[in-house]
């Protein structure tokens, strides 16, 4: 492979996309038609699923099976983890994040889609709209997904209808009022014969809009990122204390937001001290700029005392400072969220404590309302709580940045990731 494709493949934009439908509405098929008409499949995996498709006597290949990977998701012919699949055309890079649909993998599912430019939300043309298609599409709104595509498949079971396919965006339409998602669009497809998945249909001549990759390849999402707000959560300090780099003092870590150039001044919270940029380090190299969500090292001009958890950001666009915090939280464990409770907080590179302050209201993803009687907070569930924090927090909303306005909870005890949280 030459170096010129290698630094093409790196230069390519990387768009993320994750998968969500009820059981038995296609989820692992569409990805299977996606890999398979788009020539991702190596030759050793399409004879391995070949070979399990005629152990299942099944007819001609299961595409199902090649996101399926683990065994109780064969036996069951569901999926219950969430399965990734990296896969490139000649436009784009992307990663899949194919999640389950039934209500108890409801954590699942917001693991998979917290970093997702685009949900393809499934819907069977011979069921519609049903609750959990309400569910997936307000967990994509919670998430702030910028981008949300609904594919209406198995429209050959429905000899492919026109307006079936109407009738489903329509209703659709009237969940998507309720919900903060500015970028919908609708395809009628059949996953299992590949209609309107890679090539268009010729069973559906009255659908003029683009086939589901097109549209995967072509989507814009370089505006998904917050490029003004400039946010640098300092990881590591570098001091390599070798000759050569005797009084070099690098603070590395990943762009969260904005852009950083060579020269700019910059202050550093939570001390307020202001310097301006001496390089921005890439291994030995030096670049002009940087931007969200590149890993750089930074040096300053002036020696300031930083640590990991400080923030570098601009004068003209300073976040969020406080201790007393609303946000919406997914509950991932099984032992309930305790009120009063103390839980360990990881925010961008910051290591805290809080305590659980106040829920205010656990929402029915089925209706879509507040429940403020019942305040249990149980596994997978999502509710509006209030935290304090130990120290001051730097922070955005989920809204503005979703880097900097998300955080996760960890039990002190266990130390197992117990919830997740999207700061209002």
């Amino acid at each position: 492979m030459s170096a010129e494709y290698n630094r093409g493949y790196l230069d390519m934009e990387l768009l993320r996309f994750t998968t969500a439908g009820s059981v038995d509405d296609g989820k692992s098929t569409l990805i299977g038609r996606l890999l398979y008409d788009s020539k991702a499949i190596f030759e050793d995996q399409l004879e391995s699923i070949e070979r399990a498709s005629l152990k299942k006597g099944e007819e001609g290949i299961n595409l199902a099976l090649l996101t399926d990977g683990l065994r109780a998701e064969r036996e069951q012919g569901i999926t219950i983890d969430v399965a990734y699949r990296y896969f490139a055309t000649p436009k784009r890079k992307f990663i899949i994040a194919d999640t389950p649909g039934h209500i108890q993998y409801t954590r699942n599912m917001v693991t998979g889609a917290s970093t997702a430019n685009v949900a393809l939300i499934l819907v069977d043309a011979r069921n519609g709209v049903i609750e959990q298609t309400i569910r997936h599409a307000f967990i994509a709104s919670l998430l702030q997904i910028p981008h949300i595509i609904v594919c209406v498949n198995k429209m050959d079971l429905v000899e492919f209808d026109e307006t079936i396919f109407e009738n489903i965006k329509a209703d659709f339409d009237k969940i998507a009022t309720k919900l903060d998602v500015h970028d919908i669009r609708f395809i009628p497809i059949s996953a299992k014969l590949g209609d309107n998945v890679v090539d268009r249909s010729k069973n559906m001549d009255w659908y003029e809009g683009p086939t589901l990759m097109y549209l995967l390849e072509n989507i814009h999402i370089a505006s998904d990122i917050n490029h003004l707000d400039a946010r640098f959560p300092v990881q590591y300090v570098i001091r390599p204390m070798r000759d050569e780099y005797h009084d070099y003092r690098g603070y590395a870590g990943r762009v969260e937001g904005g852009i950083f150039r060579k020269g700019e001044k910059v202050k550093v919270l939570p001390s307020g001290f202001t310097s301006k940029i001496k390089s921005i380090d890439i291994f030995e190299n030096s670049i002009e700029e940087t931007f969200a969500p590149q890993s750089v090292t930074i040096t300053l001009e002036d020696d300031i005392d930083i640590s990991r958890g400080n923030m570098l950001i601009k004068e003209d666009s300073i976040p969020e400072i406080g201790q007393d915090i609303d946000l919406m939280i997914c509950w991932f464990n099984e032992k309930p969220l305790i009120l009063g409770g103390k839980y360990f907080l990881k925010h961008t590179t910051s290591d805290l404590r809080c305590v659980i302050r106040d829920v205010k209201y656990r929402i029915d993803v089925n209706t879509l309302t507040n429940d403020e009687n019942n305040k249990k907070i149980g596994l997978n569930d999502i509710a509006r709580i209030t935290i304090k924090t130990t120290k001051p927090v730097f922070y955005d909303s989920y809204r503005k940045n979703r880097l900097t306005g998300s955080l996760i909870f960890i039990d002190e005890a266990t130390n197992e990731t117990v919830g997740a949280g999207m700061i209002i």
